[in-house]
């Protein structure tokens, strides 16, 4: 079993882009933990105590942990400061793989926060430095879609999450004030089931989720491929 660190810019990033995965990789038994950046919040319908509700409900239907690094909504740079602020999380929780936004987005607390993680896989093997935990160097770093652009995914690989599907939108749902009670913004939920369906045909399975990666993957062998 991996212990794995899945990085989001804001508290439903990660359900939106790999919430499935994130299930089937708890429900394999591997050590996930969630990492906000930041709270989310100002947001028209939220407030920080709210939104903290709502991560919370989220974590609890995926079945992991999540942790809040607290930086600024809006105002995520990429500085050594947060890069060695999420070093520390990599070694605290001793990350063997990374996951984290795909690197072309609109929106800038994305972006910054690719790059911060990023070098933090760097930063995180370092002996000689003030950081909690033992140095360790993730063995995989892997994108994650969540992008504010008209962006079409050209992935990697795709994981098959049709048996996780419901409670990937359950976990979305739970961010009452950004899906629900937006009324602009209800049409993202089945938005997303219809990507994720696109992205199961194309794997020959009902529901699936894009990933990409900069390195090769290594596999043991080709038992877990979709036949």
């Amino acid at each position: 079993m991996a212990n794995i660190l899945v990085v989001g810019p804001h508290p439903d990033d990660q359900e939106l882009g790999m919430g499935g995965t994130t299930i089937r990789l708890a429900e394999q038994g591997h050590d996930v933990l969630l990492l906000d950046m930041t709270n989310g919040e100002p947001t028209p319908y939220g407030s920080v105590e709210q939104r903290e509700k709502e991560w919370n409900a989220a974590a609890k239907i995926l079945g992991v942990k999540r942790r809040l690094l607290g930086l600024t909504n809006r105002e995520v740079e990429h500085t050594l400061q947060a890069r060695h602020a999420v070093a520390g999380v990599i070694r605290e929780h001793q990350a063997q793989i990374v996951f984290l936004p795909y690197f072309d987005d609109a929106h800038p607390d994305h972006r910054a926060t690719t790059r911060i993680v990023e070098d933090a896989r760097f930063d995180a093997k370092l002996t000689k430095i003030d950081l909690p935990g033992e140095p360790i160097y993730p063995k995989w770093l892997i994108y994650y879609y969540c992008t504010h652009l008209q962006h079409v995914a050209q992935p990697s690989f795709c994981i098959d999450i049709s048996a996780q599907m419901d409670r990937k939108e359950q976990s979305i749902l739970a961010y009452e004030t950004q899906f629900v009670l937006p009324e602009r913004n209800r049409k993202v939920v089945d938005w997303i089931r219809q990507m994720n369906g696109y992205m199961g045909s194309r794997i020959g399975v009902q529901y699936a989720e894009p990933f990409f990666t900069k390195e090769p993957l290594g596999l043991g062998s080709l038992e877990s491929l979709v036949l």
